[in-house]
Order: structure tokens, then sequence, then C-alpha cells
């Protein structure tokens, strides 16, 4: 396979990766300290749950406008320059909602809708030179990039903590963060190596007409799925379902994420030696082990045990399926668009399916649909096999 001519250099190709990760946590790193202030913003616009909800549709409406454009954005502009603007467009967002929470709803939701507009195609692009860089090196190092993006998101959370403790106004806080990644993104993926040529790119409407990459997004979509889950209603689950204190909660969530970036950093090595399918396979198993044990284990130790095997099970699933979709640099942006765009269905369909399933079974019951996604994935982890 062909990259761009000329080849960069080893020092160059280093320096990429260092900016690739610099995106990743950048990114991570506004997200959770979006979400830290996120009761502070629901007390002062006086907020029920269900206008809550409706308030924080606001990025998802963004970003799935983005990612289907993201594949004709990134072969026009490159991942450089994507990634630059859309962290300014995200920066600007995050601005908007800052000062606007103080006036009312729509501020904030307009604030919300261009920081989920920024946060799509800067998603695609930071993957797609992530991909670029993972073959210029010759190793699988996807996964550590977005290992970088769970390091973004503790850094971010604990920040926002400790803000709160503070007492630091949300304004001020969420303000100083978007001059942050204003300024700390662009001038770190200067950086990135440059993407290639994309002569053979047909186009993202090509591209959804593809049954590898369809499947991949599939793929992608049950990781997706199963990580969105873990996140929102591991600790519901411990609270409801084997009656823990919130602080046992909290840890069992903190447990997951622990184990799911520990996989994600690691993974590499066994990615290299034993390739995708089979890893992923293996891994997948564990993961619906940890996921019986989570939902039918006779004790919260128990369950603790299965959070750690479904989050390192489902570590590498969504990383390696991004790298999959980059495998030919030349159709690299439209095809990660359009697995992201698939993909990225399961953080807006999975929150309220697994809400229903809990209103009729319990949520912790309602954690089984994770396990058929999982299924389903194990069966066509063969379509990320290298060409």
């Amino acid at each position: 396979m062909i990259l761009s001519d000329p080849v960069p250099s080893s020092v160059q190709v280093r320096a990429a990766g260092r900016a690739t990760y610099v995106a990743f946590i950048g990114s991570g790193f506004a997200f959770a300290s979006w979400a830290s202030r996120i009761p502070q913003v629901r007390d002062r616009l006086h907020l029920q749950p269900s206008e809550l909800g409706l308030v924080l549709l606001g990025i998802a409406a963004g970003s799935v406008i983005a990612l289907p454009m993201s594949g004709p954005l990134l072969n026009r502009l490159g991942s450089q320059r994507t990634v630059t603007v859309m962290s300014v467009v995200l920066a600007a967002g995050m601005a908007v909602a800052a000062l606007g929470y103080l006036y009312g709803v729509v501020p904030v939701v307009v604030g919300l809708f261009l920081a989920g507009l920024g946060n799509g195609a800067w998603d695609v692009a930071m993957n797609v030179q992530g991909a670029h860089v993972e073959q210029h090196l010759g190793r699988s190092i996807m996964s550590r990039f977005h290992a970088g993006f769970s390091v973004g998101t503790v850094a971010g959370a604990l920040i926002g903590a400790a803000m709160v403790a503070l007492r630091v106004p949300v304004t001020a806080h969420l303000l100083a963060v978007a001059a942050i990644v204003a300024v700390a993104v662009p001038v770190a993926v200067r950086w990135f190596v440059p993407d290639g040529s994309t002569d053979g790119d047909t186009g993202a409407g090509g591209a959804w007409f593809e049954p590898r990459t369809l499947l991949i997004g599939v793929f992608v979509l049950a990781f997706a799925f199963a990580e969105g889950t873990g996140n929102d209603w591991i600790s519901v689950a411990l609270i409801d379902g084997y009656g823990a204190p919130a602080t046992i909660g909290t840890l069992g969530f903190a447990v997951f994420l622990a184990a799911m970036t520990t996989g994600r950093w690691f993974g590499p090595a066994l990615l290299d030696r034993y390739g995708r399918v089979a890893v992923i396979r293996v891994l997948s198993i564990l993961a619906l082990v940890g996921l019986i044990l989570f939902v039918f284990g006779p004790s919260a130790p128990v369950a603790f045990a299965g959070a750690v095997l479904w989050g390192g099970g489902i570590s590498l699933g969504f990383p390696v399926g991004m790298s999959a979709g980059a495998d030919d640099p030349a159709r690299a942006a439209s095809r990660v668009s359009v697995i992201a765009s698939v993909g990225y269905c399961a953080f807006l369909g999975g929150p309220p399916l697994i809400g229903f399933l809990g209103q009729r079974f319990t949520v912790l019951r309602g954690l089984t649909a994770v396990a058929v996604l999982l299924g389903v994935a194990a069966l066509i982890t063969g379509n990320v096999r290298r060409p």
C-alpha cells in the first residue's frame, strides 16, 4: 500500500503521534469538563430530568449532522486543518453555553449544538490521523490514542470536581477550558503527518454501499453500545440491583473505566502478535463473561469482577474498528466517517433503550441487551482483518 510521497521521517511520525495524543486528550478533557458542571447548569435553569435530557440532545444533534459531513470535509481540508477548525468550533460552542446559561435555555442549546458539531468532525479527523500514524509506524497503537481520550476525561472530571468544591463559577471554569482547547489543540496538530492522496476516494456516498464498511460500522456500534451503557448505567445498576451505597456505585464505574483504559494502553502488543480478529474474539468472550457476572452475580464483589472483565473485554473494539476503516489511506476519510456515523447511533439509542428495559425488567436485567450486540460483533469480527 502506497502512502503519501514523500514518506515522513520517523521523527515526524513520532511528533505526529504526540500531536494525536493531544487531540484525543483535548477532546476528552473538553467533554468531561462540560459534563462535570451539568448539575449546576440544571439548577440555574430549574430543569426537570426530561427537560435536561432534551437540552443535552443539542450535543447529539450537532454530532449526528457533523459525522456524515466529515468525510467530504476531511478530503477538502485534511485532518490537520479539520481538527484545527473543529476544535475552535467546539470551544466557541462551549463558550456560548458557559455564558448563555446565565440567561436561559436557548443559548445553552445553541452552544451545545455547536460543541457537538465541532466534536463530530474532530473525532473522525483525529481517528483518521491516528490510523495514518499507526500505518507509518507499522504497529497497532490506535487503542492508545483512545486511552488518551480516557485520560482526558479523567482529568476533566477531577478538575471539574475541584472547581465545584472551590465554588468557581461555571462560566469562568468553562471559558478557561474553551480557551485552553482553542489554543493547545491547533498548536499541537501542526505536527500531524500529511493525509496523502485521496484521488481514489469516491466520497462518503460510495462508502455507504460497501458491505465491509457497513459491517465494520455495525461492529463499532456494538462496542460503542457496550461502552456507553457501562458509562451510563453501571453505577445505577450497582445501587439499584445490589443495594450498594452511592459511593460503591461510583467506585464500580471507576473500576470499569480503569479496566477499559488499561486494556487500550496494553492492547497493541496483543494485536501485533496475534492479529485483530483473534484478539477481539477472545476479548468479546471475556466481556460476555463479565456481563454475566455483573448481571447475575450473587453479590456486589462478584459484580465488580464482572465490571473489570466487561471494561477490559470491550477496550479494543472501538479503536480497532476505526483502524480497519482506515486501512486504505486513500479512502480513510469517507470510510471512517460512515463507520462513525453508524457506530455513534449507539450513543443516541443506547440510553433510552436501557431505560425502557430497566423500566420493564430492572436496569440490571436490561443490561443483557449489551450481550446480544457483543454476540453480533463477535460473529462479524472477521471484517476487521487487515486486507
